[in-house]
């Protein structure tokens, strides 16, 4: 990469970045205003919303087509057939081992900063509509009823599924060389190209973004909840200071540290600012493809990661258990109840769709499993947690997507395979 190229891109989030400060500012000093019956007043900031809206519904709308060319042409494309299924497996095994060391975390960070310090009286009980079954959540995470189910972004995992099973069906059909695999490679890149038209609106949808975000939720961040928000804020961050380079080190050796920071900005302040794992994709796709990271590694991981890898929901998991434990009044002391933590957070947030919003289905499982008398008082404190912590909680899971790329690489394309991607930019 040229260093002009370099300054570019700097510019660029320089410019995104200056968006992010400037929206927060415009919400701070236009914050909404509710009545005591919570109806509101002054829209404040919020009415910029429809900005940032406008972004990432267009991201929507190109990520539904970009999953699915990347992933059924990768697999489609492929001369080994016992690759893709290495590469899926070993992604599939490092989200749940990455997903549990933060969830491990995350409890030991807990039991030295206890999220509430007394138990609260007086409690309210919210609505919980009907749940659905355990066999029909299993059926709608992975399967849809009828195809054109797979023509929208609320059906991520079901489109994967298809997408990989019809690129199989290509490889040993028609096979790699054929006129439909070519075609699902050159959507792919169509695809790319149109992110980058598209990327150029994302400063003015950030201001809008942030403004409406500070507006809507400034006043709530300083109540009761800024105990818990300010021990995960900062985790998260941290979590990328810390946990990333390692993961980065141990994927890529001497070198990879430096690279991923040089690309880890530009997908961490996406999510941040949209809130959605699934929005992210094609920018972590542009940025593994900038890395030198196989594009076959790079379009089965990072769309699996955003419907998967949720490092930053397993943190938020075990922020609520152990935040509606103090509210209760409950001690998490036992070997048991923190084993079961993990469990529930890693398998909770391994099956959520890559959506704002999206946790709500694991926030009613880890209700239901750890709270079941207390589930519709329970219930809605997770969604109020959530919903504060959901933006650094969709960094992590995102810009984590492009870090595990690294994990994959090494032992899919040897551990020395940066040192041949640096040898090749120097040749």
């Amino acid at each position: 990469m040229s260093k002009k190229s370099v300054a570019r891109n700097y510019a660029f989030l320089a410019v995104m970045l200056g968006a992010m400060i400037l929206g927060s500012i415009v919400g701070w000093i236009f914050p909404q205003e509710l009545d005591a019956e919570g109806n509101v007043i002054s829209a404040g900031a919020t009415v910029l919303e429809p900005l940032g809206t406008l972004f990432l519904n267009m991201m929507f709308c190109i990520v539904v087509p970009m999953v699915f060319s990347s992933i059924a042409g990768s697999v489609a494309t492929m001369k080994s057939r016992k690759r893709a299924g290495k590469i899926m497996g070993t992604t599939v095994l490092t989200f749940v081992i990455t997903g549990a060391i933060a969830a491990v975390i995350m409890i030991v960070i807990m039991k030295i900063f206890p999220p509430v310090l007394e138990p609260w009286t007086n409690l309210t009980e919210g609505v919980v509509e009907d749940p659905i079954s355990i066999p029909d959540l299993i059926v709608n995470f992975f399967t849809v009823s009828d195809f054109s189910g797979l023509l929208s972004r609320s059906a991520m995992l079901p489109l994967i599924v298809f997408s990989i099973l019809f690129g199989f069906g290509v490889n040993l059909g028609p096979g790699p060389d054929s006129l439909i695999a070519r075609f699902l490679t050159s959507l792919s890149e169509a695809m790319m190209k149109v992110v980058q038209l598209v990327t150029y609106y994302a400063p003015i949808a950030f201001f809008g973004f942030f403004a409406n975000l500070v507006a809507t939720y400034g006043s709530q961040i300083a109540t009761d909840y800024a105990r818990a928000l300010v021990v995960y804020y900062p985790l998260c961050f941290i979590y990328i200071f810390v946990a990333f380079p390692l993961f980065a080190w141990f994927g890529g050796g001497k070198g990879a540290v430096k690279e991923m920071f040089r690309h880890i900005a530009k997908p961490a302040i996406t999510s941040l600012g949209t809130c959605s794992s699934v929005a992210t994709i094609p920018t972590n796709m542009e940025e593994a493809e900038a890395t030198g990271i196989s594009k076959d590694v790079s379009e089965i991981v990072v769309p699996l990661g955003a419907t998967m890898h949720m490092d930053g929901s397993c943190f938020s998991c075990i922020l609520k258990i152990t935040f509606l434990f103090g509210v209760f009044g409950r001690p998490f002391d036992s070997i048991g109840d923190m084993a079961l933590m993990v469990i529930v957070a890693v398998l909770s947030s391994v099956g959520m769709s890559g959506v704002p919003g999206g946790g709500y289905i694991g926030e009613f499982i880890m209700c239901s499993v750890f709270f079941p008398d207390q589930l519709a008082i329970a219930y809605p404190i997770a969604i109020t947690i959530g919903n504060l912590v959901d933006p650094p909680a969709t960094m992590i899971n995102s810009a984590g997507d492009y870090v595990v790329s690294f994990l994959v690489s090494r032992f899919v394309d040897g551990k020395d395979w940066f040192q041949k991607v640096l040898a090749s930019r120097n040749a």
